[in-house]
């Protein structure tokens, strides 16, 4: 469906979110008719899908969704937990009408209810889940288009879109890429730039996964304070000590000054050297007797 134009040719950077997703891994089970859609069979009895037919029928539906004129024509539909999120998000992008959760029967056939809607186009995350708006959409002649596993029944589906749909992080990609190629071929976002949107915003996401996460952070918080309570001490309090003028209030003593004379000093280092000769005389007499 790409007419082999290198704009629309599948890059490499897709084709590595489609392994990082496991888009290409398939069901053990196969229906007849995807049987084409299929690469190989893994050991295990896992079947690979071709990744080429899952782009080039992605482009197909993007082109479908464009045709409409008014994007509220549009429905889209998941009755499973794994798609819901992503189908908020699709028509949040691209400005279709979204049925998430339980679908009301006679929503397209039954003009009396009030939920009564008459979509153009209908687009639906598994056919086997959501078998009653397709039923439905065969009545009244809606167009259809699934994401198809390898062992999902075509019936009643126009354009089957081959990849993972049981895995969040699959049918959140699928969804991601759809949103993608809708706003391109609407000329609302270039080719040249990535899409600002990541893909993680259309990832489906556990209640109970989010509380464990929740909790893990707050028994972290917890520990992290009483570490820090065994460490760190209050500081102390500074007093900035007083100064205090030493010279007030204390009484100096008077020390009288003595007068010494000349010829005294003098007497006295000559009695000193007197002392020194005779004390030298004395140890070199000692010595010369021990010797």
């Amino acid at each position: 469906m790409s007419g082999n134009l290198d704009v629309l040719q599948m890059k490499e950077d897709d084709v590595l979110k489609f392994l990082a997703a496991g888009t290409h891994l398939g069901g053990t089970n196969m229906d007849f008719q995807m049987e084409h859609y299929t690469y190989k069979r893994k050991s295990d009895g896992v079947y690979i899908i071709n990744l080429r037919r899952t782009w080039e029928k992605l482009l197909l539906a993007a082109r479908a969704i464009v045709a409409i004129e008014n994007p509220a024509d549009v429905c889209v539909i998941s009755s499973r937990n794994t798609g819901q999120r992503a189908v908020l998000k699709f028509a949040s992008a691209t400005g279709a009408t979204t049925f998430h959760g339980r679908f009301t029967p006679g929503t397209f056939t039954n003009q009396i209810q009030a939920a009564f809607r008459e979509p153009r186009l209908l687009i639906v995350t598994d056919p086997r889940a959501d078998h009653q708006p397709l039923t439905e959409a065969s009545y009244v002649n809606i167009p259809t288009i699934a994401l198809c596993n390898t062992d999902s029944p075509l019936r009643y589906v126009d354009i089957a879109i081959p990849c993972n749909n049981k895995g969040h992080h699959s049918v959140g990609l699928m969804w991601w890429m759809l949103s993608r190629e809708v706003l391109r071929m609407r000329g609302t976002i270039s080719r040249e730039h990535p899409w600002e949107v990541m893909p993680d915003l259309y990832f489906y996401r556990d209640p109970e996964e989010i509380e464990k996460e929740e909790q893990a952070e707050a028994e972290r918080a917890v520990g992290k304070e009483e570490f820090q309570g065994e460490w760190t001490a209050p500081a102390a309090e500074f007093t900035q000590p007083e100064v205090v003028d030493w010279s007030e209030g204390m009484a100096v003593p008077s020390v009288p000054i003595q007068q010494f004379s000349a010829g005294k000093d003098s007497e006295d280092v000559v009695s000193g050297s007197t002392m020194l000769r005779l004390g030298f005389s004395f140890l070199t007499d000692a010595l010369g007797s021990i010797f």
